[in-house]
């Protein structure tokens, strides 16, 4: 009887558990370049500020320089003060990774910042970026590290 028991347990503890589904990493990287794109073509259509505010998780933080800057708000508020009417900022991530979980990843690639000079010559710089990006409660793509 106890051998009956302990395998009738057995079986309600085994039926009780989900089963971990693991993501297919090829499905995660579209997933995160379509967020990449979209952040990209945000501060196109939007402004470079509002793009970021958009696509900032709350715990974002960028390094600027030699100084971090921490949260949604505040990132917000240095990319606000950074950049002019005028400047513009394209890029396009050339690689990307993700986590095996599907819920953290990062890219890298270049990017362009082009502003006009005080001719109202348009100049550009040209650099490399790198994003960490996560998974949000939601399902969507927040970037935590620019």
């Amino acid at each position: 009887m106890k051998t009956v028991n302990f395998l009738v347990l057995m079986l309600l503890l085994v039926s009780c558990t989900q089963p971990t589904v693991t993501p297919d990493p090829e499905d995660v990287k579209q997933e995160v370049i379509a967020a990449e794109q979209a952040f990209a073509k945000m501060a196109a259509d939007s402004g470079i500020a509002e793009a970021f505010r958009a696509f900032a998780a709350p715990d974002a933080v960028m390094r600027r320089g030699n100084s971090l800057v921490s949260g949604r708000d505040s990132v917000a508020a240095y990319i606000s003060a950074s950049y002019n009417a005028g400047e513009t900022l394209e890029w396009a991530p050339d690689f990307v990774d993700v986590a095996a979980s599907g819920d953290l990843a990062y890219t890298y690639g270049k990017y362009t910042f082009s502003y006009p000079d005080s001719s109202g010559m348009v100049k550009k710089q040209e650099g490399y970026f790198h994003t960490v990006w996560k998974r949000q409660p939601d399902g969507k793509w927040m970037f935590v590290w620019d």
